[in-house]
């Protein structure tokens, strides 16, 4: 397996680095290892920087297995929701330094920071499942509805708008932007200054501001995975149908 998410924990801050030398697509093994560094960190108490490679964050599911089988595709959509799940309940501070383009889960992923730096520059930010012709999936709505601005979540979500680092900020995907030499030693300090909050207040008010949400966020994911299955079973029943003779 190739190495496609690094992290080092140093002084309380796990700095998680994704990178697949490309476009940071995430496939099963790219989710699988985000995973790992997730779980060394909580194991360790530690605040989380999540970034990208350069000039991109994160450009959505790797479409390469999309085409090799419901299995897969199944195992990777339903693992990059889960993956949001898991950040938007991750009970220290978490601290997104987006460094580039972030698209489709990429900006999902984008909003599951309790603090999103962005970088200065004409960088995408774009949910674009409609204009792929694909339907949101119930998790991304209940989760832009909950972070993005009101006047924007029906121009993210139903319009695909692609978003500039000064216009995500505007929108919502984003609290703050940076010039690019200056991301990651921001996303630092912030660290370091959350991390002399009471941390078991952060986290205790964190689960109790989003306890309702998180509910309603695991019901959607649920409904596309019930999506999915059933999507599955039309397909391998249409296809036996297709296949009979008289």
């Amino acid at each position: 397996m190739s190495q496609l998410v690094t992290h080092h924990i140093s002084n309380g801050i796990a700095t998680i680095i994704m990178d697949d030398g490309n476009a940071n697509v995430a496939s099963p093994d790219f989710l699988e290892q985000l995973n790992l560094a997730l779980d060394a960190a909580e194991a360790e108490n530690a605040a989380v920087i999540l970034t990208g490679r350069a000039e991109v964050f994160c450009a959505g599911f790797d479409l390469k297995v999309l085409r090799t089988g419901v299995g897969n595709a199944f195992k990777m959509l339903m693992g990059g929701f889960w993956l949001t799940y898991r950040l938007m309940s991750y009970p220290y501070p978490v601290i997104v330094a987006c460094n580039g383009h972030a698209i489709a889960l990429g900006a999902f992923i984008l909003l599951t920071g309790d603090y999103r730096l962005g970088v200065s520059g004409n960088f995408k930010i774009v949910a674009n499942e409609v204009k792929n012709g694909l339907n949101m999936p119930h998790c991304a709505l209940v989760l832009c509805q909950y972070r993005l601005n009101p006047s924007h979540v029906h121009r993210a979500m139903l319009l695909s708008e692609v978003f500039n680092s000064e216009q995500a900020v505007e929108a919502g995907f984003l609290d703050a932007v940076v010039d690019v030499d200056k991301l990651l030693p921001t996303a630092e300090l912030l660290a370091k200054e959350y991390l002399e909050l009471n941390q078991q207040a952060h986290t205790e008010s964190k689960f109790r501001m989003r306890k309702t949400f998180l509910h309603r966020f695991k019901r959607a994911i649920r409904a596309d995975r019930n999506g999915f299955v059933m999507m599955g079973l039309k397909r391998v029943f249409g296809s036996k149908k297709k296949g009979t003779t008289s």
